[in-house]
């Protein structure tokens, strides 16, 4: 299990935007008074994102006041889940998988572009102070590996040039277009195969 770092810098004050309040009011909503809990995973995502795409721990203590749960309750849920961070990462935030089906398919050269475009180690910003990047275990898009998620999208089918393309687009404050790099439509079979070509006797 990997242990979260959490930044030294840390602001002495957070609140949801005025947007961001009143989504917050449409999800309490969904929950009966007694299980307000139930909405923490999606107040989470509304800070990280406002934020800059990560969480202060002063935002936690604020989540939980909103909840009605202890300030522990809601760091576990934080620490927990690999899609919030407690540190900075940046306007743009790379994540590569390498779990088996992306490592069989290369996925290594996408983290060697990684390390020779942004940083060399995972959880440090670029130089320019836009991006960073860091591994992560399966992201559920086996079937279009190696990928990698940046913030909410998925950049799928991809190879050490396409990986190169987009991450210098990134560097540039340039987000490229989503999907697939060979231009599948969702998950569709290769070559635009929808059944079996040849079938042979058992």
């Amino acid at each position: 299990m990997t242990i979260k770092k959490i930044s030294k810098h840390q602001p002495e004050t957070f609140e949801f935007n005025e947007e961001n309040l009143i989504l917050f009011q449409k999800e309490i909503k969904k929950y009966p008074e007694t299980k307000k809990a139930s909405a923490v995973i999606s107040l989470l995502y509304l800070v990280q994102k406002q934020n800059n795409n990560w969480i202060p721990l002063i935002a936690i203590k604020y989540v939980a006041k909103l909840l009605s749960m202890s300030y522990m309750q809601v760091y576990e849920v934080v620490t927990f889940y690999s899609m919030f961070n407690l540190t900075p990462v940046g306007k743009y935030f790379i994540q590569v998988c390498t779990t088996t089906p992306c490592m069989i398919r290369d996925s290594k050269k996408i983290v060697d572009v990684c390390k020779k475009y942004i940083s060399e180690k995972p959880d440090q910003i670029s130089e320019n102070k836009i991006c960073s990047w860091t591994e992560v275990e399966c992201l559920g898009s086996c079937v279009s590996a190696p990928m990698m998620q940046i913030n909410s999208d998925y950049y799928e089918d991809l190879d050490e040039e396409k990986a190169e393309e987009i991450i210098k687009n990134i560097l540039d404050d340039k987000l490229p277009p989503p999907g697939s790099a060979r231009n599948r439509k969702n998950t569709s079979p290769e070559n635009a195969r929808t059944t079996l070509l040849e079938v042979k006797n058992a």
